[in-house]
């Protein structure tokens, strides 16, 4: 019993302690290909989504490879548009035009599937 009430104590002071540290920035790079429809969406789609649900929390740099092929090797991609997520860890990419807000806010860990924050 005693180790069971440490354990409660113990999940109950790591959550408060999440709770209290200060939100941390979305560091985003968004890959695309020149002036594409999908490249055109997929910039619109993500300024729309970080604005509703990152506001004054996000750093959005959009790369053109047509202009810096050469980071393309760099960072691994293999299609555009791609977004990575570069921090808070862990890394994680979304390919497409990022017009599923839902699969853009689970891919990057602001929201659990299913649910809305």
């Amino acid at each position: 019993m005693a180790i069971q009430k440490k354990i409660s104590d113990s999940i109950e002071a790591i959550e408060h302690a999440k709770a209290e540290q200060p939100q941390s920035t979305y560091v985003l790079r968004l890959y695309v290909v020149g002036t594409t429809p999908a490249s055109v969406r997929a910039v619109a789609n993500i300024k729309r989504i970080c604005e509703a649900h990152l506001l004054g929390r996000y750093e959005l740099k959009v790369i053109d490879l047509y202009q810096q092929p050469i980071l393309a090797k760099g960072e691994q991609i293999i299609a555009a548009p791609t977004l990575i997520k570069k921090l808070p860890l862990p890394l994680r990419r979304i390919i497409g035009d990022m017009s599923d807000t839902e699969r853009v806010l689970v891919g990057m860990d602001i929201q659990k599937k299913g649910n809305i924050l």
